[in-house]
């Protein structure tokens, strides 16, 4: 238990954060599920269009200290991967 004020404050400024953390990891994964639901149904167009609101998304992210930066891009890469597959697959 904090005894000290700066403890205290702390252990409000960490579940302040942790709330908000959690809130932006969980609205990435949800728009990683929509991505892979369009690429899933096969259709291109949505697929872009869901990737370019996750790359939206993750850059956001990344600039807060929530993720790091090359995590977001290895998640990026690795959607771009899927979305380019696609793609190729289509043509």
């Amino acid at each position: 238990m904090a005894h000290s004020l700066s403890a205290k404050k702390r252990v409000r400024q960490n579940a302040k954060s942790n709330e908000i953390n959690r809130a932006r990891k969980s609205q990435i994964r949800t728009q990683i599920k929509r991505f892979e639901a369009a690429v899933g149904s096969g259709d291109a167009a949505a697929a872009a269009e869901q990737f370019r609101l996750v790359g939206k998304k993750l850059d956001k992210v990344a600039s807060t200290s929530t993720m790091h930066k090359k995590t977001a891009a290895r998640k990026k890469s690795r959607l771009a991967k899927k979305l380019n597959a696609l793609k190729a697959k289509k043509a």
